[in-house]
């Protein structure tokens, strides 16, 4: 055994194992998810304490299975068939190796529980918070504090999930050939929304919440290592390892937002711009093209620029240009028209942001206004670029955004706040 703390990374890797283990032999989703819940801090609270065991996984499994016995004797009606499986189930099943390590990869049970977590039915919201808890091991309480909401909130979303899955009676495996193909583009879905998050924060005092990120990336990482052929599976680990490669250029030590033209690239991280270059160009290659796949070509002009002036516009204009073919949401326009900007000019760029502001997804956002603000400075209307950024700095929840929105306006003429009070504050 050993002693000492124990690392918060092991307990989330092993948690998504251990139910796994737990629905495969059990079923009962929902109520093995609750005593995988209890077992992990009984783990935290016992292994400092009498030292952590040779085998975790196998100590996890075992005290979240007496927990489950516990919770399915509580059940009259299923009692006889919670005895039968343990009667049945041999004792060095408990100790099985994890799976990725003995277990072929079409066995592992990473993925199964990413598509059971992952069903259509479930609400975004829902989807994101019973995958981050039941797959990527995190509390309720942890993921309450990455997503801004209360802790009832999201305990209340994660118990409707629940109960959605027990109710529609969904079996534990990989969804049949003919949903497949949907299912995992809700998985990929799910984990896109869960990195961009923690990649820019929609609201709090920190541009990142970096637990999200590294755990979005973990979590695609496994699904490419059980599907290494997708190419849409491909393109969303490279778009995260490309973009998630300038987390260290894009604050000042005070967490000021630094924009990507003014970034030292120095800082970037090389080895995953490398990695994810790789994955995209082979991807690209070999797969059907996908909107993940164009999304980190974009990004990959842009980590392979040695500084902002040498950026190929012209080719991420091209690429835009697929991409709102492939998805023409609003995140995509918007990305369209600063590429249209910078190939151009502005005023071309304005006439397309004034038709895409009338789509009433946007309503409300801050990011439109910021992209106008951004092309009225490049087309001289300092006047209009300044309010523009006053209003988006206004909408925006995330204060490191709110910060750096209000200084490009400060820049552009008078104090953008224009508040007495704040003047009266600043000379006394």
């Amino acid at each position: 055994m050993t002693t000492g703390p124990v690392p918060e990374d092991l307990l989330r890797r092993t948690a998504p194992q251990v139910l796994g283990a737990l629905v495969r032999r059990y079923g009962h989703f929902d109520l093995a998810e609750d005593a995988v819940q209890e077992a992990l801090p009984a783990a935290a609270r016992q292994w400092p304490r009498e030292g952590r065991p040779d085998n975790p996984r196998g100590w996890l499994i075992r005290v979240a299975s007496r927990r489950l016995t516990d919770l399915l004797r509580g059940e009259e009606a299923r009692r006889r068939r919670e005895e039968s499986a343990a009667a049945l189930t041999p004792r060095d099943e408990f100790l099985a190796p994890p799976p990725g390590e003995a277990r072929a990869p079409a066995e592992d049970d990473t993925l199964k529980l990413l598509f059971l977590c992952c069903r259509a039915d479930l609400g975004p919201a829902a989807r994101i918070a019973l995958t981050l808890r039941a797959v990527g091991g995190l509390t309720t309480a942890e993921i309450a504090r990455a997503l801004l909401v209360p802790e009832a909130t999201v305990a209340q979303r994660i118990s409707r999930a629940k109960r959605r899955i027990r109710a529609a009676g969904a079996p534990f495996g990989m969804p049949d050939e003919d949903d497949r193909a949907e299912r995992l583009g809700d998985v990929l879905q799910v984990l896109y929304l869960i990195f961009n998050e923690g990649h820019t924060a929609t609201s709090g005092r920190e541009l990142r919440r970096a637990a999200l990120a590294v755990e979005a990336i973990r979590l695609t990482r496994a699904v490419h290592a059980l599907l290494p052929a997708d190419g849409e599976v491909a393109g969303l680990l490279a778009l995260m390892l490309l973009t998630d490669a300038r987390r260290e250029a894009r604050t000042t030590p005070d967490g000021s937002l630094v924009p990507l033209a003014e970034q030292d690239r120095g800082r970037w991280d090389a080895a995953a711009i490398a990695e994810g270059v790789a994955l995209v160009r082979d991807a690209l290659t070999r797969a059907p093209l996908g909107p993940y796949q164009v999304r980190a070509a974009i990004a990959a002009v842009h980590d392979e620029a040695a500084r902002d002036e040498d950026t190929d516009w012209t080719d991420i204009l091209g690429l835009y240009e697929v991409l709102i073919r492939l998805v023409p949401g609003p995140a995509e326009l918007l990305g369209h028209a600063v590429a249209v900007a910078m190939v151009h000019g502005p005023d071309r760029a304005l006439a397309l942001l004034a038709d895409l502001e009338r789509d009433e997804h946007l309503a409300g956002h801050h990011r439109p206004e910021a992209v106008r603000a951004h092309l009225l400075e490049r087309a001289g209307d300092t006047v209009a670029a300044r309010a523009a950024y006053t209003r988006a700095a206004e909408l925006t929840l995330s204060l490191p955004e709110r910060r750096y929105l209000r200084s490009r306006a400060a820049r552009l003429g008078e104090d953008p706040d224009g508040d007495a009070n704040d003047r009266a504050g600043a000379s006394a």
